[in-house]
């Protein structure tokens, strides 16, 4: 059984022993106070109406008994509380002590039960949520109905090409190979490159045509984004690309990151040797392992020439905007002895739309020093090696598709990566593919299937709530100016929230429909369904160039376990997917929504004012809103945190310490998100009045915000994957979330009694918002 449904089960089976156990109690106590007559017959009409005033009697006093010992007590035994309680309980390691380690106060039941599955690089609490939206995928994809409208019907033949392995494994590398010529070919796996390809190969075409047909960027990403200063506008970005590994750190090749090394080159020798073989060439190992080494060699340079993720987190920095002439003057590129046509590279790419770039297409680069250092990496490599790399990258993304005798040899890079080598259930990885592709079909699904409606008043109401509260701690801070404060007012009085799903993947069959209408799968063709889907959403990047950003679109799909911040939209974003215990629920205690649900609100507003969206102003335009004495202060106040986190070792990364730097924009979030939800928290005790205790928890209300909070968190990680994780993820791991943010509440310390001379209460503390 899968672990989400076995979780569901578990509550399922609680609660209803819990209703059977209160029931028998009731009839039993009924039983003993009723009085049972010997005889049925020859009762006096006075002694039958005496057994009735006792009867009744006995069944107020029950009524009266029950009631005291549900409310009068204090504490909420209705079952949403009992199941709460349980929850937070089997998670909880009572013998810790909350002061010294919360984390393990809070999180080290769920630690010593939970065993991370066999298939995963991680397991959390987010993962268990994910499992079980997965679960509720799975059923309403594999489900036929005739009510279907088209675009159900395309998800539902989508999903089923997916799981059809069988038809998968027939094909074995067939689709991959008469896919091929289409981007040049892959020299390495094919003879006579040299003379069929190489002699009309040229660069510009070759990176273009990658790009625009199936979004892959490799050499130079190339894309149509939101224009950071006019967040109404698109424009062409130029940028580095990203890598065949994690991240440029693994490219050293050496203590944790070298099996990785030999793994990605043996994944690209083995993936070449099963095309020659389907292709009936014979195989030259050592000529295939050569070449595979030199495009590992270029891929090393690549990496080398891109800028550390830790000093691209300035958006001011990244913006320099310029005319397609200015970017062939300023970054000349030779290739193959031959200068570099950024004219040419782009209207390969923007033609496929029948868009036309001329000389004074305005450009924004995003990392000048790439292209400055590309242009010595490339002169030093040949045609044939460009293309291998090339073809290599978008080979290898597209393994995942084949049979399994070509899946089969990414299994040492997944475990050099991930710490697993075995692979995901295919209905699983199916219903996420056809999830992240269709996500406005799917999301209705979902939301018709397992979200319920009234939710959503209730989180606009906690929004409104912690927004205000938000606005009204600006006047708390020393370290911000007037001018400042009211801009930054402003800026979160604007911003705007998307809670659920939007009601048109429901209401709007039309719409729905035609989103989609391009799109016509085949249930015995997925690798076919996947390439029509690459082409699908590239050709609808590239369109919008010439297209006004539309703000009322939404950034993420229903059916996702995850909240959102855009910085160009000023727009926080809570879909469907995170709207359920322990986040939310509407039955279970304020507290507990507060801790959850509501720091994840605050979390999302506090992203509008940390290192990153700051930049931005109310209408999502990067502009420069602050005094110079408030930006100053800001960052001053912003290294406290580069170094309390930068100090946390994590033992499962081999001892490493977090990057303070690339995760400070979410720790910002994550200090703010705790202190905004708790003070709204408090807020609606003084409104409302006091919510009655849990039973089974000798804890109030205020130590219950904060365990749920925690207990969010609650999860592991491979070492593997740990050691990815730390340099890829811009989160701290759940762990150093957790105590990070306690360290820094003196909110916190007052709850649990916590003196200075515990580690969670710190003298020195961390603030920003």
């Amino acid at each position: 059984m899968p672990r989400g449904t076995a979780r569901l089960a578990r509550n399922s089976i609680f609660e209803r022993r819990w209703v059977m156990g209160k029931s028998e109690s009731q009839m039993d106590i009924t039983e003993m106070n009723t009085p049972k007559p010997k005889k049925k017959l020859g009762w006096s009409g006075l002694e039958i109406g005496l057994a009735v005033v006792v009867l009744l009697l006995a069944i107020v006093a029950i009524t009266m008994i029950v009631l005291y010992a549900t409310y009068e007590d204090g504490v909420c035994k209705t079952p949403d509380c009992i199941k709460s309680a349980a929850r937070i309980l089997q998670n909880m390691d009572p013998s810790a002590r909350p002061c010294q380690d919360f984390y393990q106060y809070a999180c080290g039941g769920w630690l010593k039960r939970n065993v991370i599955p066999e298939t995963s690089s991680r397991y959390s609490n987010f993962d268990i949520l994910r499992d079980e939206l997965e679960v509720v995928l799975k059923d309403v994809l594999n489900t036929p109905s005739t009510n279907d409208i088209p675009a159900v019907q395309k998800a539902k033949t989508l999903y089923r090409s997916c799981i059809n392995e069988t038809a998968i494994d027939i094909r074995g590398g067939k689709p991959l190979i008469s896919l091929l010529p289409n981007v040049s070919e892959w020299p390495v796996a094919t003879t006579n490159w040299d003379a069929s390809y190489g002699t009309a190969w040229t660069a510009e075409t070759a990176i273009a045509q990658l790009n625009s047909r199936y979004g892959k960027k490799v050499l130079i990403n190339f894309f149509v984004g939101t224009d950071d200063k006019n967040s109404t506008a698109h424009i062409i970005h130029i940028d580095q690309p990203g890598l065949g590994l994690p991240s440029r750190d693994y490219y050293e090749c050496t203590g944790a990151y070298q099996e990785a090394c030999s793994a990605y080159v043996d994944f690209m020798i083995s993936v070449a040797k099963l095309i020659l073989q389907e292709r009936n060439i014979s195989v030259n190992e050592s000529d295939i392992s050569a070449q595979m080494r030199t495009v590992m060699d270029l891929e090393k340079e690549i990496a080398s020439a891109t800028t550390k993720s830790e000093d691209r987190n300035d958006p001011l920095l990244l913006y320099n905007k310029m005319t397609l002439a200015e970017l062939q003057n300023n970054f000349s590129l030779e290739i193959n002895h031959k200068v570099f046509s950024w004219s040419e590279f782009i209207n390969a790419i923007m033609s496929t739309v029948q868009v036309n770039i001329d000389h004074t297409e305005h450009v924004i680069v995003y990392d000048p020093d790439y292209l400055l250092k590309l242009r010595s990496i490339l002169v030093k490599y040949s045609s044939r090696d460009l293309q291998n790399y090339m073809a290599w990258r978008f080979v290898m993304d597209l393994v995942n598709s084949l049979s399994r005798d070509y899946r089969d040899t990414r299994t040492a890079f997944r475990k050099a990566l991930y710490g697993t080598s075995s692979e995901t259930a295919a209905w699983r990885r199916c219903a996420n593919y056809v999830n992240g592709n269709m996500e406005s079909a799917v999301g209705r699904l979902y939301v018709e299937e397992a979200f319920a409606g009234d939710s959503k008043h209730v989180v606009e109401e906690m929004i409104a709530d912690i927004r205000d509260v938000f606005i009204k701690t600006l006047d708390e801070l020393p370290w911000m100016d007037a001018v400042t404060k009211k801009r930054a007012e402003q800026k979160a009085t604007a911003i705007r929230e998307r809670i659920g799903y939007p009601n048109e993947i429901v209401t709007d069959n039309d719409k729905l429909n035609s989103e989609y209408q391009e799109l016509n799968y085949k249930e015995e063709e997925y690798f076919e369904n996947i390439i029509q889907n690459l082409v699908f959403t590239q050709k609808k990047r590239l369109k919008k160039l010439r297209e006004k950003v539309d703000k009322e679109e939404w950034i993420s799909g229903a059916a996702v376990v995850n909240a959102f911040y855009s910085a160009s939209r000023n727009q926080i974003v809570f879909p469907a997917g995170i709207l359920q215990p322990p986040f939310f629920s509407a039955s279970q205690p304020k507290s507990l929504n507060y801790g959850g649900i509501g720091m994840v609100i605050g979390h999302e507003i506090t992203h509008g004012f940390d290192d990153n969206g700051r930049n931005f102003n109310e209408n999502g335009d990067l502009a420069d809103w602050w005094t110079e004495e408030s930006a100053r202060n800001f960052k001053e106040l912003s290294q406290c945190m580069v170094y309390q986190y930068g100090n946390f070792s994590w033992d499962l990364a081999g001892g490493q310490n977090l990057s303070g730097i690339n995760t400070l924009g979410e720790n910002i979030a994550d200090n703010g998100g705790v202190r905004q939800a708790y003070k709204a928290y408090e807020n609606f005790v003084r409104k409302h009045g006091k919510e009655k205790l849990l039973p089974g928890l000798d804890m109030n209300h205020k130590q219950l915000f904060f365990l749920n909070f925690a207990q969010v968190w609650c999860g592991t990680y491979r070492p593997e994957y740990a050691v990815n994780s730390i340099k890829t993820d811009v989160h701290s791991p759940g762990k150093f979330r957790v105590l990070g943010s306690l360290q820094n509440s003196p909110e916190f310390s007052e709850a649990f009694s916590c003196t200075t001379r515990d580690s969670m209460d710190p003298v020195k503390k961390c603030r920003v918002w």
